[in-house]
């Protein structure tokens, strides 16, 4: 069969639009950032009409410059980040909130302060955070005007921003179930919302999204100048994993963007994990669901751009490598790149940035070496913990997204890991496994064998100097429990949760 997949990587601060070919070759692309609003300490806000826009705007631009003939699309989202809409006019009842953001830290306190933690946990398999959707659904309901109202009348939708463009492109109100699965909301055992949870959050369950496989059909949009079918729609960071050919169980790969984000192919059954890791529905085709063990790193690549846009460090992203290797170490500074709290394998949301170790000798390029170095040393706390999940080390990781053209930070995290670090020849792999499952749903490829067969790599980083390697992770676990709770609030209600 010949033709061409539509792949829409909408991420928090840009949207990419590929047109591959069966060969998995690009054929064009267009993109363009997107705004991130900040309007209090720990808020992360988004514009949910803009997001949509660079969605048919970088759509329409990849078809038309591809000249070929697009047989389907697929969809890939941020995950967590939710949105409101009135039903009848089509309008946002409020900005998106997005995975960043930590307004609902009280809320999840006041949860699990009652025990319901033990609930969401054992029907999600996720550990009550502000990262999920669940809460942030329920603060809008409960904090923006007329939205309860507008629920009680079946006039409100809400969901993840994949809901929110699919109902945009197709008027259908739908999910996956690999997204469905990030929202706290959903129970993997009968792949549905959980209607114990729904009523502890105070949710409707008529606002949500019907849920349905990632790969299957979601309807057909005609504003990309001509019609195509929505045959995919994932999660990023699961459609990266897809994309990076992860098939077999303990498959490993690391996405760098804003955030970083490490899934390991957990197969056919539902993994629990004892070291602070996330169980995860990785992919759905029909009835066979693929799960995954997920670490995500809430900064990465935002810590340079903190670097580059607020301290004025280095001028662009790209500096920072040629910067970090003009020093022959760090001059003993650890960053810990806490800026929004940190997620796996700690699950401390009131853990924040910290800088230690700098003296008068400190300086611009100790700082950036110390970033770049935070980026790899979170990444294998991540790791660390997946090894004692699952019983033994990880030999061999993917890396793709931006960052993964930073040789500094790639050595060093094949140093830390002790383990190959393969760089995918293809960055845009998120793109890629959007496209590879739409290509699945269209009948462009037969199986996920032949798509596997279409993933390259680019370049392989072997370990070297481990024993120095080591002896800073050691020094950086110190640093870690510097940053750790520096934000909780005082009080007696506190230290009383935390005796």
């Amino acid at each position: 069969m010949t033709g061409a997949i539509l792949a829409i990587d909408q991420g928090t601060t840009r949207t990419k639009a590929i047109v591959f070919d069966v060969k998995a070759h690009p054929l064009a692309e267009s993109a363009s950032e997107v705004r991130v609003i900040y309007p209090r300490p720990g808020w992360v806000e988004q514009d949910p009409r803009e997001l949509l826009q660079s969605v048919v705007q970088n759509g329409r631009a990849a078809i038309a410059a591809a000249e070929a003939e697009v047989i389907g699309m697929g969809l890939a989202n941020q995950g967590e980040t939710v949105v409101a809409w009135n039903r009848c006019t089509g309008e946002p009842v409020y900005n998106a909130i997005v995975w960043q953001d930590r307004r609902t830290d009280q809320e999840c306190e006041r949860l699990k302060q009652m025990g319901a933690d033990r609930l969401i946990r054992d029907r999600t398999g996720l550990p009550v955070d502000p990262y999920f959707s669940g809460t942030k659904l329920a603060w809008l309901l409960d904090n923006v005007p007329e939205a309860r109202k507008l629920a009680e009348r079946g006039d409100l939708l809400g969901g993840t921003t994949d809901a929110w463009f699919l109902w945009q492109l197709t008027g259908e109100h739908r999910t996956d179930d690999s997204t469905a699965s990030r929202t706290m909301l959903y129970n993997p055992r009968t792949r549905d919302w959980d209607d114990d949870i729904l009523q502890l959050l105070n949710l409707p369950r008529c606002i949500l999204p019907t849920i349905q496989p990632s790969c299957s059909n979601f309807g057909s949009a005609s504003v990309f100048g001509r019609l195509v079918s929505i045959a995919a729609s994932v999660v990023d960071q699961q459609a990266g994993l897809f994309g990076q050919a992860c098939h077999t169980p303990g498959d490993t790969k690391v996405t760098y963007g804003t955030g970083a984000f490490i899934l390991l192919n957990a197969g056919d059954r539902f993994p629990t994990s004892k070291h602070g890791l996330l169980p995860t529905v990785a992919w759905s085709i029909g009835n066979q669901v693929t799960y995954a063990l997920d670490g995500g790193i809430y900064v990465a690549g935002a810590a340079i751009q903190w670097l580059r846009d607020e301290l004025g460090v280095i001028r662009t992203s790209e500096e920072a490598e040629a910067m970090a290797l003009s020093v022959p170490d760090s001059g003993g500074v650890f960053f810990v790149p806490a800026l929004s709290g940190l997620a796996a394998p700690y699950w401390d949301s009131y853990a924040r940035g910290t800088i230690i170790g700098l003296t008068r000798g400190s300086s611009r390029a100790h700082l950036v070496r110390a970033a770049l170095e935070g980026i790899a040393f979170r990444t294998r706390d991540v790791v660390d913990a997946m090894s004692h999940d699952v019983g033994h080390p990880v030999r061999s990781i993917k890396v793709d997204g931006g960052a993964s053209a930073n040789v500094f930070l790639m050595q060093s995290l094949a140093d830390l890991l002790r383990a190959d670090v393969r760089v995918a020849a293809i960055p845009e792999t998120t793109a890629l496994g959007a496209a590879f499952m739409a290509g699945l749903g269209t009948g462009l490829w037969t199986d996920v064998q032949e798509t596997a067969a279409l993933w390259r790599e680019g370049r392989c980083y072997t370990p070297g100097n481990y024993a120095n390697a080591e002896a800073l992770y050691h020094q950086w676990l110190r640093a870690v429990e510097r940053a750790k709770g520096w934000a909780r609030p005082a009080g007696p209600q506190w230290e009383k949760s935390d005796s």
